[in-house]
């Protein structure tokens, strides 16, 4: 649930001026009188000083995201602009009181800058005081998972995925024992925030991995637009809304600790846009299924015409051909979905090309086993477009359930 989020502007207690330069100081150096500063600003819940809270409200840098609730905030939430994903791993001596603490800590931070408020131990509290809609996402892989509470309280998918001919993985883009996925509009409220939530858990753990994503900016196109991926492709016409019958089938964990929390798959897929550059607009559309005008199907006008995968052209050949990506990824299977909410990534060159971009591939299922490795396998065995793209990059995590005040994410594994 987004909304607007005007703080208190007011000034409580001793101001600045008062403490620099009246009695209350005399006799104290200027340090001490910055550090008496700086417990006030913390003694004061909402918007730093010197943040013009109006400003950043009546635009969009005031809107935030409730982090409580059944499920955790970053699944179904409309996707914001700017998002890293971080693994880690955690060290030796972390164990389930460890993992407990951790988790703790890291949740009462993640819900405090959530909501436009510094973390506890902040030290730049004005970085922190514009949100704009940030999520905090977290995720347990299989080692974490065992170490809260034995091998048994492993889900049968959360493992790797099993070998396919096209992936060339890379140990720094895969796996991970703890998932931090951070979103929001504005990219310096991601980095402030990753590097708050660093901190918290560098005494539990060390970072494998870091992936940073985009979309187009808030508000550069109309919302509900579906993102295209730097192949100029739209990309995710076939999503399942959360307003569909079947959303919290397909999505939802039922059981155990895991329930009300769901699996997380995220592919990191290197695009050979030089490539690509080579190959006609016809030949582009073809190994999608899809125009890239609007994102309809070769048989359809509008992106979200049905397509029919029976049609035939004159000479008898199919219009959107059995190797293209939308009939690949399409199954008979009703169960064989999943929610997907992909980022794009863009690094500088090198080797003679004139890009190094890509697609982080991210999808929640109920069962990734079930529902995302039948799909992939498809892909696998017959999709023109691996022709220009490589998995690089390959994570399985499991998401757990949300939290309420008071709570921490995770309290149902480890408390």
């Amino acid at each position: 649930m987004t909304s607007d989020r005007t703080p208190d502007t007011g000034r409580t207690g001793v101001s600045r001026r008062g403490l620099l330069f009246g009695g209350a100081v005399a006799g104290l150096g200027a340090a001490a009188a910055v550090g008496a500063d700086a417990l006030l600003i913390r003694a004061r819940p909402g918007r730093a000083p010197g943040v013009a809270s109006d400003t950043a409200a009546s635009i969009h840098g005031g809107h935030t995201v409730d982090f409580h609730g059944a499920h955790q905030a970053g699944i179904t939430t409309t996707p914001q602009a700017h998002a890293t994903f971080v693994a880690l791993d955690l060290h030796d001596g972390t164990d389930r009181d460890a993992l407990r603490r951790m988790m703790q800590i890291l949740t009462e931070d993640a819900a405090r800058l959530t909501q436009g408020e510094p973390a506890l131990a902040d030290s730049e509290p004005e970085l922190g005081a514009v949100p704009a809609r940030l999520t905090v996402t977290f995720g347990f892989g299989p080692a974490l998972v065992a170490r809260a509470a034995g091998p048994s309280a492993i889900p049968e998918w959360l493992r790797p995925l099993p070998a396919f001919t096209i992936d060339r993985l890379e140990p720094g883009w895969s796996d991970g024992d703890l998932l931090l996925q951070i979103a929001s509009d504005d990219a310096f409220t991601v980095a402030h925030a990753t590097r708050m939530l660093l901190k918290d858990a560098r005494s539990f753990a060390s970072v494998r991995w870091t992936q940073v994503g985009f979309r187009r900016a808030f508000g550069a196109e109309k919302p509900g637009t579906t993102m295209r991926n730097l192949f100029g492709q739209v990309d995710g016409t076939a999503n399942p809304s959360p307003e569909d019958q079947d959303f919290d089938r397909l999505v939802w964990a039922t059981d155990g600790w895991l329930a009300g929390g769901t699996g997380f798959v995220l592919r990191r897929t290197h695009m050979d846009l030089d490539k690509w550059d080579r190959l006609d607009r016809s030949g582009r559309e073809q190994s999608m299924g899809r125009t890239l005008a609007n994102g309809a199907p070769l048989t359809g006008v509008h992106e979200h015409d049905e397509p029919d995968f029976d049609a035939k052209t004159n000479v008898g050949f199919p219009v959107i051909p059995e190797f293209s990506h939308i009939r690949r990824a399409r199954s008979e299977n009703a169960d064989e979905r999943i929610f997907r909410r992909a980022y794009n990534y863009d690094h500088a060159p090198s080797g003679g090309e004139i890009s190094d971009s890509g697609l982080l591939f991210v999808s929640f299922q109920a069962d990734v086993t079930k529902q995302f490795v039948p799909i992939q396998r498809r892909l696998d065995e017959l999709d023109l477009l691996n022709e220009w793209t490589t998995p690089v990059g390959s994570a399985v995590f499991a998401i757990p359930p949300g939290c309420s005040g008071g709570g921490y994410i995770g309290e149902t594994l480890l408390g």
